[in-house]
């Protein structure tokens, strides 16, 4: 006997057709799901070579200088290295990012190792996440004395590790550049506190050693750095030129 067709079911006919729409809203869904998270990995890494820059940028602007060095062109320091930052290290910095730091003191540069970073006020967690710190109770970045840096081993300080005795580091403020040569390098305990002492026209940088060790480190490597040159600022300087102050051994 023919089937009148009434009340046959046909596998993937009626069912098919109502669930097409709904197939098609899901992947599109999925779809602008997907785009959406991989524009926010492209953000965060945007973030994790730019943002940082842009503390040093501003620091530039307002200090209105060009880079010293002529062997670094823009493109070559806009850009973050993490090859040797530890996983939750470049966590920590990518969050510092959304949280208002305080401003930014000068900048450290030593170009042989590739490093450019940004001083901020203190030591806080904040500060030491975004950049390097300045120990206060040294002298303060632009002024005479020793001046205390600290920063995370594991950071923008890790490569510290490759840093030779005889390399230069250029610390620029607001209204000048001072130029270090770096004249030794050693480890102490943490209670050891001499490195930070007042003394001449220096640099001393601080962080935790071993630059692999996993857990609390628990030592500190300490780089110290005596000023050979001072070049004030073109803005700033005396009415019949720029005023340069030399140290030679």
């Amino acid at each position: 006997m023919k089937s009148t067709g009434q009340g046959d079911f046909y596998p993937g006919s009626n069912l098919s057709a109502h669930k097409k729409p709904t197939q098609v809203a899901i992947e599109r869904s999925l779809s602008l799901a997907g785009l959406i998270l991989l524009a926010l990995y492209a953000g965060f890494r945007i973030q994790g070579t730019v943002l940082s820059r842009m503390a040093v940028d501003t620091f530039a602007r307002a200090a209105q200088k060009v880079p010293i060095s002529d062997t670094l062109s823009p493109s070559d320091t806009s850009q973050i290295d993490f090859s040797v930052w530890s996983e939750s290290r470049i966590q920590s910095y990518r969050q510092s990012l959304a949280r208002h730091s305080s401003p930014t003191l000068a900048v450290l540069r030593i170009t042989n190792i590739q490093l450019e970073v940004p001083v901020l006020d203190g030591t806080d967690t904040l500060s030491l996440n975004r950049g390097i710190g300045w120990i206060r109770g040294t002298t303060q970045p632009g002024q005479l004395g020793n001046i205390g840096l600290a920063g995370h081993r594991d950071g923008f300080f890790r490569r510290l590790k490759d840093l030779r005795i005889g390399e230069r580091a250029e610390l620029l403020t607001l209204d000048r550049t001072d130029t270090f040569v770096i004249d030794s390098m050693r480890v102490v305990n943490p209670q050891d506190v001499s490195v930070l002492k007042p003394g001449g026209p220096s640099l001393t940088l601080v962080t935790c050693y071993p630059f692999y060790f996993v857990g609390s480190a628990p030592q500190r490597y300490i780089v110290h750095a005596s000023i050979v040159r001072s070049v004030a600022d073109s803005s700033t300087a005396p009415a019949e030129g720029k005023s340069t102050r030399e140290t030679r051994n």
